[in-house]
């Protein structure tokens, strides 16, 4: 299998403020709102640069999204950064209402997302975001897997026109990702390829899933990689491929196992390619405190969890095929 290498750990929400001063140079539309997190969401150099396109909406962050979308209405491309939980959460009916029922061009930007913002515990640790988010229509949403894809992404949401929600994390980790393949919303990168089972994961876990395929190599399982960055709209072409090519799929995601990533691409192969499937995500459970290793320990978002599960189905698939 295709070996990846990590440059050193580097933090989604520091490739976030990079991207976000590079988009605010090359299109004088993009403005930046934050709900008085901007160290937190490395947006301070976007503040410096362009002091004028800059708007601090203090701790509202349901009026922040309402601006965003007058903003937008104007022919701006606001770019509306606060923690996950309070842009999901305590926002969603504005961005259902002024952004999604009004097709506003709004780019909605998540840090601090899932088990990962670690000592806070669970009232901020969302991990219901995504099938909040996903259940919008007009909503395109976007899971990148490192600081580098987070660059990425930044870039490509700023030229897609249309709502979008660009979840990313805390902590610092590996940074793998590389321009060899094109990101592409809407477009799966096959990692590595694999004829035994497929593994599909976004955000934090695809670092994860790439060390498990490893492991499960040198166990004589030949496992596939596919990075989804785009949960919705999501590329079915490549999960129908991985279902008829390998017959099992494992998902891995740092998010309820209702309504994220696993449901998602359930429903794509119950409905085209029926074929075993398991699941990694939190199960139905709230987070609590804890550095961001020792919760996605505690809670199976590993590796070793997996390789577990990859294991799990493809004993199903063996069991189907005798």
């Amino acid at each position: 299998m295709k070996r990846y290498i990590s440059r050193g750990d580097k933090a989604t929400r520091a490739g976030f403020g990079e991207a976000l001063l590079e988009v605010g140079m090359q299109d004088e539309r993009v403005v930046a709102l934050c709900a008085d997190l901007t160290e937190s969401l490395q947006m301070k150099k976007f503040e410096k640069t362009f002091p004028h396109r800059f708007f601090n909406a203090g701790v509202a962050e349901a009026n922040m999204i309402s601006i965003g979308a007058g903003l937008a209405l104007s022919g701006k491309i606001p770019f509306v950064g606060t923690f996950a939980n309070f842009a999901a959460g305590r926002s969603f009916d504005q961005i259902r209402q002024s952004v999604c029922y009004s097709d506003m061009n709004v780019k909605i930007c998540a840090s601090h997302s899932g088990l990962t913002l670690g000592e806070d515990g669970a009232t901020h640790q969302i991990l219901e975001d995504l099938a909040l988010m996903r259940s919008l229509p007009n909503m395109t949403v976007v899971v990148p897997c490192d600081f580098s894809e987070t660059k990425r992404a930044v870039h490509a949401i700023a030229r897609h026109k249309g709502a979008v929600y660009l979840r990313f994390s805390r902590p610092a980790l590996p940074d793998f990702s590389t321009d060899e393949v094109p990101f592409e919303l809407g477009r799966a990168i096959e990692l590595c390829d694999g004829s035994d089972v497929t593994i599909i994961a976004c955000g934090v876990m695809v670092w994860q899933a790439l060390e498990a395929a490893s492991q499960l190599e040198s166990e004589g399982i030949s496992a596939r990689v596919i990075n989804m960055h785009t949960i919705k709209p999501l590329d079915e072409n490549a999960i129908l491929k991985a279902a008829q090519e390998t017959g099992a799929i494992v998902t891995a995601e740092e998010h309820q196992i209702n309504g994220g990533l696993g449901d998602a691409v359930a429903n794509v192969v119950v409905r085209h390619a029926p074929v075993p499937m398991e699941m990694v995500a939190v199960m139905d459970k709230f987070g609590e405190s804890g550095t961001a290793m020792q919760l996605l320990q505690k809670y199976g978002l590993t590796a070793a969890h997996i390789v577990e599960k990859a294991k799990s189905v493809l004993r199903r698939k063996a069991l189907a095929a005798s």
